[in-house]
């Protein structure tokens, strides 16, 4: 294997892994916040106990995503040297601010929320939750527009030497890709903590243990799952959709299978893409759909590949095609079990159905797994460009590491991390275990409350 290919692999590792971490802390970040203005507001012990766990799982993550968050800014250099030396200028803006302002912000409130309770007050400590919430989610705002400038370029010039310079810093914060992939992004990672919440909330009562708490992680869960789930499909999915529309039509057409450009174009549910006869085998289609979606007109016409020089498209349309499927497939199942469990729990019968109960429990990889299949979607899709327009993919790596090197470290990291995987569920497994429980008997004269 050439030594370009397992630059791309190795990042691709690093970046997947990494994101296992930050998509669960960003969005338990605002149900912990929930929960200390619950507390804020009723008065009930019952909900500081049941934030106080929760900030366990938050650190335990947090920690595991600084640890393997920190080698991608190393490989910035030592795997993508020409792309960091021709667009530091531009992305290191966006990168410094994230660590500088984001990154401190939310590892400093972090240790006050954790340690602090007691000397800070209630609405102190409820501010120091508020602070942690505000700085993931900042960090989660400057990368993201990083890649968005990756996926559309603006605010920027070339200079005499080759290099991109950055014309306009506000042009590059409010480009027009960042406002929907953000949304998308963030309430992508409130999906995610929702079903992680429901699906301990879930355990807990299947086990009869804890469960008062595990009422409230089921409530909480389920009510910010069934919105932000919905939420993933419209607008932000739907926004998101019209970025690519505008900016990336090519991929948009790889994205769905389009192969040929067509008036009135279906949406493909099914099928498998077939490259060299540039079609889809075994399709279940949906006609006329995307020509709707797309433009609003049943009748609209829809570019597929054939509209574009081969050249432009992405380096593989089929992990491009499945990635997109699996992401919309899952999100589409993850919104209906949150509404079948919403319906469940207006009508008082969530509690106690086990089937409903097993299912919201059995259901916490699939989050990750959907957000993974779209983050895929959206790198995939970019290609072949490292920066779109402007820098092809061949052109960034490094060219004096040699593949032997890349994979000699890549073989480290993936034994690196899978004991880190270990020492992650491990670590979750023992707060699991000890439940919401063991931090109300870490509070002197606390009582668990009834919900």
């Amino acid at each position: 294997m050439d030594a370009f290919t397992l630059h791309r692999l190795h990042f691709a590792f690093t970046v997947t892994f990494h994101y296992l971490f930050p998509q669960l802390t960003m969005g338990l970040a605002l149900l912990i916040v929930i929960l200390k203005t619950m507390a804020l507001r009723t008065g009930n012990e019952h909900y500081n106990q049941a934030a106080r766990f929760w900030a366990k799982i938050f650190a335990i993550s947090f920690a595991m995503g600084v640890v393997t968050g920190i080698p991608m800014e190393f490989q910035f250099g030592t795997n993508w040297s020409r792309f960091s030396k021709a667009a530091g200028g531009v992305i290191g803006q966006t990168l410094a601010m994230e660590g500088v302002f984001s990154f401190f912000l939310e590892s400093s409130f972090l240790g006050a929320f954790i340690f602090g309770e007691k000397r800070l007050g209630p609405k102190a400590h409820w501010v120091a939750a508020f602070l942690v919430f505000l700085g993931s989610w900042m960090s989660g705002f400057f990368i993201i527009a990083t890649d968005a400038w990756m996926q559309n370029p603006v605010g920027y010039r070339m200079g005499a030497d080759g290099q991109i310079q950055l014309a306009s810093f506000l042009a590059l914060i409010a480009n027009p890709w960042v406002f929907w992939q953000y949304l998308h992004n963030m309430i992508g990672s409130v999906v995610t903590a929702s079903f992680v919440m429901s699906s301990v909330g879930a355990f807990y009562l299947l086990n009869r243990e804890y469960r008062e708490f595990g009422r409230t992680f089921v409530r909480l869960g389920v009510i910010a799952g069934v919105i932000a789930s919905s939420l993933m499909l419209s607008p932000t999915g739907d926004g998101q959709g019209k970025n690519i529309l505008a900016h990336q039509p090519v991929t948009l057409a790889a994205m769905e299978g389009l192969f040929h450009t067509q008036q009135g174009a279906p949406i493909a549910i099914l099928g498998q893409p077939d490259m060299e006869k540039r079609r889809l085998d075994n399709p279940l289609i949906v006609p006329r759909a995307l020509s709707f979606l797309t433009y609003q007109k049943w009748a609209a016409e829809v570019k597929g590949l054939d509209a574009f020089p081969r050249d432009t498209w992405p380096d593989n349309v089929p992990l491009l095609y499945y990635a997109y499927h699996i992401m919309v497939g899952l999100g589409t199942i993850l919104m209906a079990v949150m509404i079948v469990a919403a319906v469940a729990l207006w009508r008082g019968k969530l509690y106690d159905s086990r089937p409903l109960l097993w299912l919201l429990m059995l259901m916490l990889p699939f989050p990750y797994i959907a957000t993974t299949a779209g983050w895929i979607t959206a790198e995939v899709g970019r290609q072949p460009w490292l920066i779109y327009g402007i820098m092809r993919t061949p052109a960034g790596f490094s060219p004096y590491v040699s593949s032997a090197n890349t994979l000699f470290s890549l073989i480290g990291f993936m034994g690196m991390y899978a004991v880190l995987s270990i020492l992650f569920l491990f670590l979750v497994y023992r707060e699991i275990e000890a439940g919401p429980a063991h931090e109300a008997a870490t509070q002197p004269g606390s009582q668990p409350a009834a919900v």
